[in-house]
C-alpha cells in the first residue's frame, strides 16, 4: 500500500526551507566502477534510500530527472558519424531505464514513486503531464522524469531545469557524481590549492564558463529566478544538507 496517499494535510511537517524541489542526478550516479556494469544496484539502493528517508524526515515533495550516460550519450554516437537526432533519441531511451531502476529501488524503500516520460511508452510509464505530475507530488509520491524533452539537441540538465520551472520547484538540486563537492576557481583534484566557490551568479557561471549545467540550462535558470544547488550526491547525508539548506556546495542564484 502507498504511504502518506492522503491530502497534503495529512503529510508530517516539513523540516525543509523548501516545499519542492527537483533533484538532476546524472547517469553516472548509479553506475560502479566496473567498466561493465552500467547500472550498480548497491549505488542506485543507497541513493534511493537517501530520497526516501529525506522525503519521510522533511515532507518536502521531491520530482528527479535522470541522465543516461552510464548507457549512452548521444553525442559519443554522433561523434563516430551517426545521425545526432538518432544518437540523441537512444540516450533519451537509456534515462528511461535508469529511471525505471530508480523506481523500482525508491518502491522497495516503500517511497510511492511514478515515472513519467517525455516519449510515449504507456506499458512502462505515464507520458509527462505537468498538472498530473504535480498531483503526485502533493500525494507525497517522488516522480521520476525520463527521456529528457523529449527533443534531440537538449541535454538532461536541460529537462531538469524546464521540468523544475515547470512543476514550480524552489531549487534546482544539481547532485553530481564526481567527487566534487561543488564549483572550484580550479579543477580541486588537479589543483590542491582550489578553492570552493560558495556562492555565484548565474551570469559569473556563464561568463566564466564554470562549467556548473549547460548554457541552456543555466539560462532557463536564471530567467525564471530558479537557484541551483550544486553539490556531490556520492557522499551520504550530502542530499539532506542540501535539502536542509544548510549551505552545502555552491549556491547559484
Amino acid at each position: 500500500m502507498d504511504r502518506e496517499e492522503g491530502s497534503p494535510s495529512d503529510r508530517p511537517g516539513t523540516s525543509s526551507p523548501y516545499r519542492r524541489v527537483l533533484l538532476k542526478l546524472s547517469g553516472e550516479a548509479f553506475a560502479s566502477d566496473a567498466a561493465d556494469e552500467t547500472i550498480d544496484g548497491a549505488t542506485v539502493e543507497r541513493v534511493a534510500k537517501e530520497i526516501a528517508e529525506v522525503c519521510a524526515e522533511t515532507g518536502v515533495q521531491m520530482a528527479v530527472v535522470v541522465g543516461g550516460g552510464n548507457i549512452w550519450r548521444g553525442a559519443t554516437g554522433s561523434a563516430t558519424g551517426m545521425d545526432r537526432a538518432n544518437a540523441d533519441y537512444m540516450g533519451m531511451l537509456a534515462t528511461v531505464i535508469n529511471a525505471l531502476a530508480l523506481r523500482d529501488a525508491l518502491e522497495r524503500q516503500g517511497q510511492p514513486t511514478r515515472v513519467q516520460t517525455a516519449i510515449g511508452m504507456s506499458q512502462i510509464a505515464e507520458p509527462y503531464i505537468r498538472l498530473r505530475a504535480i498531483r503526485h507530488l502533493e500525494k507525497s509520491r517522488v516522480v521520476v522524469f525520463a527521456a529528457g524533452t523529449g527533443n534531440p539537441f537538449f541535454t538532461t540538465d536541460t529537462a531538469g531545469a524546464l521540468r523544475a520551472i515547470e512543476i514550480d520547484a524552489e531549487v534546482l538540486l544539481k547532485g553530481t557524481h564526481s567527487g566534487v563537492d561543488g564549483i572550484y576557481d580550479a579543477d580541486p583534484r588537479t589543483h590542491p590549492d582550489a578553492a570552493r566557490i560558495e556562492e555565484a551568479t548565474y551570469d559569473r557561471v556563464i561568463s566564466e564558463d564554470l562549467r556548473a549545467m549547460d548554457l541552456t540550462a543555466i539560462t532557463l535558470c536564471k530567467e525564471n529566478s530558479l537557484p541551483i544547488v550544486y553539490f556531490s550526491i556520492m557522499e551520504p547525508g550530502n542530499l539532506r544538507r542540501a535539502i536542509g539548506g544548510g549551505g552545502i556546495g555552491t549556491l547559484i542564484h
